[in-house]
């Protein structure tokens, strides 16, 4: 009875797959303009002082967790945007956000919360894979044998 109602919700699972895709990857993207300048993105002055000062990521040095940090931003939500290494994207900025948690003690409860539901989603995407409108499902479709299993 209620097996034609779960086959026909499946079919539309990739819907929801990119948009939480689409929007953490945006979120990111975003925080990762705002720490370069022009074309190529060079870490801008403003960040490298952020980074010795506000910021206390730990086991790097100041200039290397600020251009890490942006690059990071920039490059690994397009790759989950795409859905290309979407799981090894999503892994890395789920590692990213928990840093970015941790290194910065002023955080306030409201950004704490945010963090938390970017979190959630990232591990979401990470256990689960970008979902069938993605590039990895498209290789794997087309290269893989039948008899692995697809998510």
């Amino acid at each position: 009875m209620f097996k034609p109602l779960i086959l026909f919700i499946e079919r539309f699972v990739a819907i929801p797959d990119l948009a939480l895709r689409l929007w953490v990857a945006w979120v990111f993207f975003k925080s990762g303009l705002t720490k370069v300048s022009g074309f190529p993105p060079e870490v801008t002055s403003t960040t490298k002082f952020l980074f010795e000062h506000e910021y206390k990521v730990p086991l790097l040095s100041p200039e290397i967790a600020a251009y890490l940090g942006s690059y990071t931003e920039l490059v690994f939500p397009v790759l989950l945007a795409l859905g290309l290494g979407g799981r090894w994207a999503a892994g890395v900025l789920f590692v990213f956000n928990a840093v970015a948690v941790i290194s910065y003690p002023s955080l306030n409860a409201a950004g704490v919360a945010q963090h938390q539901l970017w979190g959630l989603i990232l591990l979401y995407l990470f256990f689960r894979g970008p979902g069938k409108l993605s590039f990895d499902h498209f290789i794997r479709w087309r290269h893989m044998p039948d008899n692995i299993p697809n998510p």
